[in-house]
C-alpha cells in the first residue's frame, strides 16, 4: 500500500474477525528499538477514557480485544506484534489506530525498513505498507483499522510525531499522568506480611480498584504509580471522590530467594504436582508433556492467553483436551491434544502435534491433522517439539487443498519458548495470585526435568559432524548443503539461547541480523554458509536489553575455540587513562583471564591484554602514538565440545556456558543501560 491508501478487509479475506498486525523495523547498529501503543477513539477522534490507550504499561484489554503481544525477531530485525479482535471492538469505538514512539530523544529516521503488515485469523498476509521517510519526529503513525458500513477498513497513515509518544496520546484526549511516589509505609508493610504468609513477593492493590489505568511514567515502567494526595484546608468540606485506579496491576512472582528446607538432608525430594521420574518411553513422555502443560493453560488464564494469542485464538473461555480421536475414514486419527476457545458464541479451536526428545515432526502425520482441521472447519493445527522454527525454513511443510475455502493456519511452538513464557510471568510480571505461580513454577520444574524430553534444541543434527571434520581436513567446499544446515542450526541455537537468557534475566534477548530487510532468508544463510566453508567460524550477535552493547558470539571450528565479547564505547568526555582505569575498576570481580582490547579509529588494531595483567597498569592500554581510543572489546575464550550436544562436553552445553559466564561475570558489572537510566518520553520531554 502507498501512504493514505485504503482497502476493505473483507475484499481481502473471508477470515477477518480476528486480525494481527505486526509492526516492523531495523537498525544498523541492531539497537534501534521502539514501542508500539493502540488507540480505540470515537467519532470525534477522541479517547472515551484513559483505558483506550494500549501501551507498554497497560498491553492487554479486558475484553481481549486489543493486545500487544511483544516482540519476536525476525530475518531482518524485530517485529512487534499486535492482535485485535474486531468482533469484540465496542461499537462507539469507530477508529482504531496503530502507533509507535521512540525514546531518549531517539528519532525514527535512525531506523530502516519501517513497515507494517497485517494478516488474517488463518495467519494469512493480506497487506503491507512500508514507510520510506518517516522524517526526524519520536512517534510515528503507522495506519489505523476504522468502520465504514459495517465492515472494518484500514488506511495506510505515515504521519509522525515532533512530540513524541506524550505530545501523540494527549491529542487524542489521553490525559497524561506524570506523577508518581513510592510505596507507602504500610503498603509496604502490607507487601512484607504478604510475602511472610505466601512465600511470594506480591502488589497490593486496593479493594475498590477495577481496571489498570494507563499513565506514561517518568520512572521505570515496573514502579508502581500513585496518585499524590493534596492536603485540604481543615475549614473545607471533603467530597468523596472516586480513588484513581494505580497502573500496576496486582502481580505475584516467585520469592528471588527459595525458603530454608525443612528436609532431614538433601537426599529427600519434594513431593511434585507433575513427576517426570518413572518416564521412560517416548510415548509417555509426549502424552505427560501435552496434558500437563494444556492443563496448565487452562488453569492460569495469563499463561493460556499468552501462548494462544499468537496463534490467532480469541480471549475467552478455554477448554483443553488429550487423546481425542477424530474419524479420517477407516483409520481415526488421534492428535495429542485440542485447545478449544470460546467467546461470543464463536468456537476457535486447534489440534496440538507434541513430540520430546530429539523425535522430529512427521510431514505426513501433520498434513493428515490439518486436512481433518479443514474438513471440521478448525482453526489451526499447533506443533510443538524440542526444535526452533526459522523464518523461511519451516520445519513441516503443508499442502493446503484449495478447493476448500476454510483456511488452516499451522504454526509451530517449541518448548523453549514455553520455558520462556513461563520464567517470564512467575519470575519477572507476575501473575493474578500463589496458586497461578505455583502451578508455572511445578510446570517449569517439569519441563526442566531430565525424563521430561521438553529439553529444546539439543542436536546439531547429521550434517554437524561431517562439516567439522570437512572443516579440519580443509575438504568443506562452498555451495556444500550439509554447510546451509549447519548455519540453519546455529541459528536455531542462537535463537533458544536468546530465549532462555530473556527467561532468567526478565529482559529481551533477541538476535540481531544484520541483514538487509526484506532480504530473502535462505539466500543470506547460504551466503553464511559460504562463509563458514571459507573461514570455518560461525558468528553471531545477540542484543540484550539494558546491556552497554551489543554481545557477540564466534564458534571457531578450526581452533574449537568459542569466544564471547562485547565491545563497549568510551564516554563523550574525559580522558583515556581515565576511562581505562574506570573500565578496570568496573571490572574487578571479572575472571582474570579476561582479555581487554582498545579499539582505535580507523580500525587500527590496538593494545591488548588480561585483565590480569592489565590490572596494576591500566595505562598498558593507550596507544604509544596517541591514535584516539573509541572504544573497549571485552573477550572470553573457552573450548568447545566435541560431540553432537548431550554430552557433558557437547558443543551446545558449552555455548551455553560460555554466554552464562560471560552475562554473569563480565556484562553485570559493566553500567548497564537500565530502563531506569532509559526514561520513557513524558509529557515534560515531549
Amino acid at each position: 500500500m502507498v501512504k493514505g491508501a485504503n482497502v476493505g478487509l473483507a475484499a481481502l479475506s473471508e477470515d477477518v474477525g480476528s486480525v494481527m498486525v505486526r509492526l516492523g523495523w531495523s537498525s544498523p547498529t541492531g539497537e534501534g528499538d521502539a514501542d508500539v501503543s493502540v488507540l480505540l477513539l470515537t467519532a470525534d477522534g477522541k479517547v472515551r477514557s484513559d483505558g483506550d490507550f494500549y501501551f507498554y504499561n497497560n498491553p492487554v484489554a479486558a475484553d481481549g480485544s486489543v493486545q500487544l503481544l511483544g516482540k519476536a525477531p525476525t530475518a531482518d530485525g524485530d517485529e512487534d506484534r499486535i492482535t485485535f479482535d474486531l468482533t469484540a471492538i465496542a461499537d462507539d469505538a469507530e477508529r482504531i489506530v496503530v502507533a509507535a514512539s521512540r525514546y531518549e530523544g531517539a528519532r525514527f529516521s535512525d531506523l530502516h525498513g519501517l513497515c507494517l503488515t497485517l494478516a488474517d485469523g488463518a495467519g494469512e498476509s493480506l497487506l503491507r505498507f512500508a514507510i520510506d521517510d518517516p522524517g526526524e519526529v519520536g512517534a510515528l503513525l503507522f495506519g489505523e483499522l476504522y468502520r465504514r458500513g459495517g465492515d472494518w477498513k484500514f488506511r495506510a497513515i505515515g504521519q509522525g510525531y515532533e512530540s513524541g509518544l506524550a505530545g501523540l496520546a494527549t491529542d487524542f484526549g489521553v490525559d497524561i499522568d506524570d506523577d508518581a511516589e513510592a510505596e507507602t509505609e504500610a503498603e509496604a508493610a502490607e507487601k512484607q506480611e504478604v510475602e511472610e504468609v505466601q512465600g511470594v513477593q506480591a502488589v497490593p492493590v486496593p479493594q475498590e480498584q477495577a481496571a489498570p489505568l494507563p499513565a506514561i511514567p517518568t520512572q521505570p515502567t515496573s514502579e508502581r504509580q500513585v496518585e499524590p494526595v493534596r492536603p485540604v484546608p481543615p475549614d473545607q468540606p471533603v467530597a468523596k471522590v472516586a480513588p484513581r485506579p494505580r497502573t500496576a496491576k496486582k502481580k505475584v512472582t516467585l520469592p528471588k530467594v527459595a525458603r530454608k528446607s525443612l528436609a532431614e538432608n538433601d537426599a529427600w525430594r519434594v513431593a511434585r504436582l507433575f513427576p517426570a521420574a518413572a518416564l521412560k518411553s517416548d510415548r509417555e513422555r509426549e502424552t505427560r508433556a501435552t496434558s500437563v502443560l494444556l492443563a496448565v493453560m487452562t488453569q492460569v488464564p495469563e499463561f493460556g492467553r499468552r501462548l494462544t494469542a499468537a496463534f490467532g485464538a480469541p480471549a475467552g473461555r478455554m477448554e483443553t483436551f488429550t487423546e481425542v480421536t477424530l474419524p479420517n475414514g477407516d483409520t481415526p486419527r488421534r492428535p495429542d491434544g485440542v485447545i478449544r476457545v470460546e467467546r461470543a458464541g464463536k468456537l476457535w479451536t486447534a489440534l496440538v502435534e507434541t513430540k520430546t526428545n530429539g523425535n522430529s515432526l512427521k510431514p505426513d502425520q501433520v498434513q493428515a491433522y490439518a486436512d481433518i482441521a479443514a474438513r471440521r472447519g478448525y482453526e489451526a493445527v499447533i506443533t510443538l517439539s524440542n526444535d526452533v522454527e526459522l523464518d523461511g525454513s519451516p520445519l513441516v511443510e503443508v499442502k493446503a487443498d484449495g478447493r476448500r475455502k476454510h483456511k488452516v493456519a499451522l504454526w509451530h511452538l517449541s518448548w523453549a519458548e514455553v520455558a520462556h513464557q513461563a520464567q517470564m510471568l512467575i519470575r519477572h510480571e507476575g501473575v493474578g495470585n500463589a496458586a497461578h505461580a505455583w502451578l508455572l513454577q511445578e510446570l517449569l520444574h517439569y519441563l526442566q526435568h531430565e525424563n521430561s524430553g521438553c529439553h529444546g534444541f539439543q542436536n546439531m543434527g547429521p550434517a554437524w559432524v561431517p562439516v567439522r571434520n570437512g572443516i579440519d581436513d580443509e575438504t568443506l567446499c562452498q555451495g556444500d548443503s550439509r554447510a546451509v544446515d549447519v548455519v540453519e542450526s546455529w541459528e536455531r541455537l542462537v535463537r533458544q539461547v536468546c530465549l532462555r537468557l530473556g527467561g532468567e534475566l526478565g529482559q529481551k534477548a533477541l538476535p540481531v541480523q544484520r541483514a538487509k530487510r526484506g532480504s530473502d532468508p535462505r539466500t543470506r544463510r547460504a551466503t553464511l554458509a559460504d562463509q563458514l566453508c571459507a573461514d570455518g567460524r560461525l558468528e553471531a550477535e545477540l542484543r540484550i536489553d539494558g546491556t552497554p552493547g551489543i554481545l557477540a558470539l564466534c564458534a571457531d571450528l578450526r581452533t574449537g575455540k568459542l569466544r564471547t565479547s562485547i565491545e563497549i564505547p568510551v564516554p563523550e568526555q574525559g580522558y583515556p587513562l581515565t576511562w581505562t582505569k574506570r573500565l578496570v575498576r568496573q571490572l574487578a570481580d571479572a575472571p582474570a583471564d579476561l582479555h581487554v582490547e582498545a579499539l582505535l579509529a580507523g580500525q587500527v588494531p590496538g593494545p591488548r591484554g588480561t585483565l590480569e595483567r592489565l590490572r596494576p597498569e591500566p595505562a598498558d592500554l593507550l596507544p604509544k602514538d596517541g591514535t584516539p581510543i573509541t572504544g573497549f572489546r571485552l573477550s572470553l575464550f573457552r573450548s568447545m565440545g566435541n560431540t553432537r550436544g548431550n554430552a557433558e562436553s557437547g558443543f551446545i552445553r558449552s555455548v551455553d556456558e560460555s554466554v552464562d559466564r560471560f552475562h554473569a561475570h563480565v556484562v553485570v558489572h559493566l553500567e548497564r543501560r537500565t530502563s531506569s537510566s532509559r526514561t520513557r518520553e513524558t509529557a515534560a520531554a515531549g
